[in-house]
């Protein structure tokens, strides 16, 4: 079957997205230190570097936020159970035995089905909880001038995050894991990297 190469990622789309892991990967390691996990950079440091790396992280999101809506590729998140059942599949057992893929890429659909509800997830569940957690986490001491001391639970906060903290990282590396199965290991890594993804056919021209 013949293939293509269509430009699916836009210069700030690559940019935001790297940041964002490395800040991410960042405040992984820094956050799971703090936690006592392990050691590596000590404790003094891992907590300045997380917080640097999470207010990093809003502020990249505020200017996503913003260039997402003014390009309208907030339309490539809309959630669509069409094919869900399909992507469920393929992952689980056409992916093993070589079957065609399911959904091809776009200019106007980046995303297949079940990566739309998995960034949903993220961003209704995942997000919230672990920066409303982070945030009350981190200002602590002006819960009882705000007035919510008598509401709140710091032990419950710091579970709150830690849950948060797994699963932002069980979904990195199911991420990471995803991008290992394209035509080739490596082949959506490189279309991140260059904004070129290799369709088949004529499917993703439109």
């Amino acid at each position: 079957m013949s293939t293509q190469r269509i430009y699916i990622y836009k210069r700030y789309e690559r940019f935001w997205h790297w940041s964002q892991a490395l800040l991410i990967i960042g405040m992984m390691i820094s956050g799971f230190e703090i936690h006592g996990s392990y050691e590596l950079i000590g404790f003094a440091k891992a907590v300045r570097l997380h917080t640097l790396a999470a207010w990093t992280l809003l502020t990249l999101w505020a200017f996503t936020i913003f260039w997402q809506f003014t390009t309208g590729e907030w339309r490539q998140y809309i959630p669509s159970l069409k094919n869900v059942l399909a992507m469920v599949n393929y992952y689980l057992i056409g992916i093993f035995r070589n079957a065609p893929h399911p959904f091809r890429k776009s200019t106007v659909q980046k995303h297949n089905p079940l990566q739309r509800l998995a960034y949903l997830a993220l961003l209704a569940v995942i997000s919230p909880l672990i920066w409303v957690s982070g945030l009350l986490y981190l200002f602590y001491g002006d819960w009882q001038h705000l007035g919510i001391d008598t509401y709140l639970n710091l032990e419950w906060v710091a579970v709150a995050h830690t849950l948060g903290a797994f699963l932002i990282t069980a979904f990195f590396f199911i991420h990471v894991y995803l991008t290992t199965t394209g035509h080739t290991v490596f082949a959506h890594i490189k279309a991140m990297l260059t904004g070129w993804e290799e369709v088949d056919g004529d499917d993703g021209a439109h």
